[in-house]
């Protein structure tokens, strides 16, 4: 029988306000900050979860998911060491002289970050943090896509956006996903977002996903499209099983950041 929130402890109370504003808990810093045994805190994370309140993750838990993404800034901070991991991957298998799409998202953004140093590049995104990150960059040109701006992420998604990026066909496109499911979906939260990230699939040679191994413990509920539409998959760890078969089938490049060598 599900509990109600007030039937948690005060400590699990406290561990799922500090995930509501961070994102995602690990254990070790939790058993720290309250003072008692790991095994202690993967009880609480484990009736948590079980509430549907969180979802389970490695060595910790993160928000469950459902139709509202977690805020941009916790994305932010969510596997922040990972997605340097993957940007520095990602940067590496674009030359210079290339031109590229950058969508919304915090690994896109660090993968911009990771281009900064390139040379006689184009760039053309509907992330406003992108083109602050790029702007001082003298080797990298900046096309910002059109549209309303987005307060919560500074995101640019609608009809122009969508007419923009159609206008262009280059040679990479670096995109993100809020969640990935083990048939090889890409999944998001915001329908205008995913049409933008559909007319950026539809218009680069060589589309390439960045995503973290968490977003294969996430969910959300509108399809981008399939790794099939993908070059290649750059993340932190071997995804599963099921998602790796599919990447195979589709003849998908996978890249494992801090692995010398790819799987496929």
């Amino acid at each position: 029988m599900r509990q109600s929130l007030s039937d948690i402890s005060d400590r699990q109370q406290a561990i799922l306000s500090l995930a509501r504003g961070a994102g995602r808990v690990g254990v070790e810093e939790l058993a720290a900050r309250f003072g008692v045994s790991p095994q202690t805190i993967r009880k609480d994370l484990n009736l948590l979860c079980d509430q549907g309140l969180l979802a389970r993750q490695h060595g910790g838990a993160m928000l469950a998911s459902g139709v509202a993404n977690v805020s941009y800034e916790a994305r932010r901070a969510l596997a922040h060491e990972e997605k340097r991991r993957i940007a520095a991957r990602c940067a590496a298998l674009i030359p210079d002289g290339s031109s590229l799409f950058i969508n919304i998202g915090t690994t896109t953004e660090e993968v911009a970050r990771a281009l900064s140093g390139h040379r006689d590049l184009l760039v053309v995104t509907n992330n406003i943090h992108v083109v602050s990150i790029l702007l001082p960059s003298p080797g990298v040109e900046v096309v910002v896509a059109g549209g309303p701006v987005r307060r919560s992420d500074g995101g640019i998604a609608g009809e122009a956006t969508v007419d923009l990026v159609s206008e262009f066909k280059l040679d990479f496109a670096v995109i993100g996903a809020s969640a990935l499911d083990e048939d090889g979906s890409l999944l998001d939260y915001d329908y205008r977002e995913v049409r933008v990230s559909r007319a950026i699939l539809g218009n680069a040679r060589h589309p390439i996903l960045v995503a973290d191994a968490g977003k294969f413990e996430r969910s959300a509920p509108i399809r981008i499209g399939h790794v099939r539409q993908l070059h290649t998959v750059v993340t932190d760890r071997p995804p599963p099983p099921r998602f790796a078969e599919a990447c195979r089938e589709a003849g998908t490049r996978v890249e494992v950041a801090g692995e010398e060598n790819e799987t496929r």
